[in-house]
């Protein structure tokens, strides 16, 4: 059996990789990159000592922590309840665009935190939406979603200023409504419909009257025309008749009559 011997460890080799590699990471640590778009803050033990814009910065490795936070228009959306004036439950979905200012980091980091989002906007959007919705009735909100929007954009946007951060806008993407409240909005429209057919029904049937008695009155009235006219030509017709009548009688010799006048004559028109 071959005896194998173990060759001690050389130090001197493992010294230099780890001085290598600590130079790496040194060197690595010590710069930090803000990418387009994006601030950032920088902390030493947990104390703020800078902001910094887009681009290559420095920093100590292993003491400093960067933080960093998009400039660019966020979208998030928000699911939330609110009582409408006729005390509905009404669910609403909102989407709202929203940013920081560069220069507004700093205190938006001490203020608010990285997590403004939950911590600030949220709270802010459900609160300010319970006091809008509470001022409509819920059927009135299916027609005044705008109007509601209209009104969230310009509460938010300035109460979320004076928190130093930037509300583009806000739209409400979605409104959900109890099952009970669509089935009474539901049986409304139908019995407003109803309503509408029977009043146009009734219309009809007006129009339709009064056109059979300007219809009747027409015709009265041509009938008491041709009356008329029927009457006074008879009456003409008769006294022709009258007059060939007593010609046809007639036999020649005047009439003759005692005492003074003129003499008579019947005259045929």
């Amino acid at each position: 059996m071959k005896n194998v011997t173990i060759k001690p460890l050389d130090i001197k080799k493992l010294v230099f990789p780890v001085i290598i590699f600590f130079i790496l990471i040194v060197a690595l640590g010590s710069y930090f990159t803000v990418p387009a778009g994006s601030v950032a803050v920088k902390l030493r033990f947990g104390k703020l000592v800078g902001s910094y814009t887009e681009g290559l910065h420095l920093k100590l490795p292993l003491i400093d922590k960067v933080e960093k936070f998009s400039v660019r228009i966020k979208k998030d959306s928000f699911d939330t309840e609110a009582f409408s004036k006729d005390l509905q439950t009404v669910g609403l979905r909102l989407a709202i665009n929203h940013r920081i200012m560069p220069d507004t980091i700093i205190s938006i980091y001490r203020n608010l935190g990285p997590d403004y989002t939950n911590t600030i906007l949220r709270p802010m959007v459900e609160e300010w939406t319970k006091a809008v919705i509470a001022k409509y009735s819920a059927d009135s909100l299916i027609s005044a979603r705008v109007q509601v929007a209209k009104e969230l954009d310009q509460i938010l946007k300035e109460k979320m200023k004076e928190k130093e951060v930037i509300v583009s806008d806000i739209a409400i993407t979605n409104f959900e409504f109890s099952p009970q409240f669509l089935k009474a909005v539901e049986e409304k429209q139908i019995a407003e419909q109803e309503a509408k057919r029977a009043t146009n029904l009734v219309e009809k049937v007006k129009k339709e009257a009064e056109q059979k008695i300007l219809q009747a009155e027409a015709e009265a009235k041509s009938l008491r025309l041709q009356r008329e006219v029927v009457s006074d030509n008879l009456i003409k017709l008769r006294q022709v008749e009258a007059q060939l009548k007593a010609i046809e009688k007639w036999d020649g010799r005047m009439p003759h009559y005692m005492g003074s006048g003129d003499m008579p004559f019947v005259m045929v028109k």
